[in-house]
């Protein structure tokens, strides 16, 4: 079997990072490269879900302020055109 490190689509970035530039289309050499391929990119995959995961923690409260700040804006708006919609039901006529 070939050890990925010794194989011309393996390379490795300067902080440590593996880089495969295999094509599992046309550049797979034995069955066991798909294999290797395919945990590669599934660790990718967790890799990218915990750090969304993280990501959305540190965005919880920003997230929280803008809902708020928006909730905020949007009472002003309402109050500010009420006086479109006439008097409500339950407010008193002043004509009595």
């Amino acid at each position: 079997m070939i050890q990925c490190i010794d194989c011309e689509f393996f390379d490795r970035a300067p902080g440590g990072t593996v880089i495969l530039r295999c094509d599992p289309f046309s550049t797979i050499k034995e069955p066991e490269c798909l294999q290797k391929l395919q945990l590669f990119k599934l660790e990718a995959m967790v890799r990218a879900h915990q750090s969304a995961g993280t990501m959305q923690q540190r965005l919880a409260p920003l997230q929280e302020k803008m809902i708020r700040y928006l909730e905020h804006e949007m009472n002003d708006l309402d109050e500010a055109d009420r006086w479109k919609t006439g008097p409500l039901d339950d407010e008193p006529d002043d004509e009595d």
